[in-house]
């Protein structure tokens, strides 16, 4: 793995950068990373006009696509040179049926047509309840792969998909090339965001799931949490990826 494939989820490093947001992406850039992954980046925009300076691009970045004003978001997402707009999260009630699901579906090639408008694409993001959920014997989101327009991507969390009870590389060979990013984090495999801790430091067998991902895919670090310091493990799982121990 080079760095090249590495890019770290900013939403990790949220109460460090809302104390020094400049110092923060400094800071990561510091640490090696030449990538970055933005969350609800129109509330931070001043902020991340600073990431070329470090030496920082975003390729990817979350927002809450669906329920937000898109015009608005596909305008920054331009002006920051973010090419994959991803919704991070449709939450549980959406995932008990098929056809709430096919809505789900429809949503985002909705936003996927306006997206390319702009040059952009979209994407999708699990949590642990699109895995838990089950349509007939099926995971929920690849009830919702089965309805995606071609241009829509996945970006899989590894974590949270075996949170939910998947196979995970099974899963990933199922969903094939249309996975555009890895969420890569470990932890007890709990969904106790505390418990989670710097990749290679946990019980999660994060090379299997690298392994069975595309081989282009975008290894996003990321912790929802942690009872250690965030940005040490941020450090600290990228020395772990790119030394490339258990590969």
């Amino acid at each position: 793995m080079s760095q090249h494939d590495l890019s770290v989820q900013l939403y990790t490093v949220r109460n460090a950068l809302a104390e020094d947001f400049d110092g923060t992406l400094e800071r990561i850039a510091g640490f090696g990373y030449t990538q970055v992954e933005p969350f609800q980046f129109v509330n931070f925009l001043d902020g991340l006009g600073a990431l070329a300076k470090h030496g920082l691009t975003a390729p990817t970045a979350h927002v809450g696509l669906l329920a937000g004003d898109q015009d608005e978001i596909f305008g920054a997402a331009e002006q920051l040179g973010i090419g994959t707009v991803i919704e991070p999260a449709v939450r549980e009630p959406q995932w008990q049926g098929a056809d709430a699901i096919r809505e789900v579906a429809a949503q985002l090639n909705a936003a996927a047509e306006k997206a390319a408008e702009h040059g952009l694409r979209v994407g999708y993001h699990n949590h642990w309840w699109e895995l838990q959920s089950t349509v007939e014997g099926r995971h929920g989101l690849e009830v919702l792969a089965d309805h995606l327009a071609p241009e829509v991507v996945l970006e899989v969390d590894t974590y949270w998909a075996n949170a939910g009870g998947a196979d995970v590389p099974a899963l990933l060979g199922r969903l094939g090339d249309r996975v555009v990013a890895l969420h890569v984090k470990d932890g007890d495999g709990s969904l106790d965001t505390k418990k989670q801790v710097a990749v290679g430091s946990g019980t999660l067998p994060v090379w299997d799931y690298i392994a069975a991902g595309p081989e282009n895919a975008l290894r996003v670090v990321e912790l929802d949490d942690s009872a250690g310091d965030l940005l040490d493990a941020v450090r600290d799982s990228r020395t772990y990826l790119l030394a490339g121990q258990g590969a």
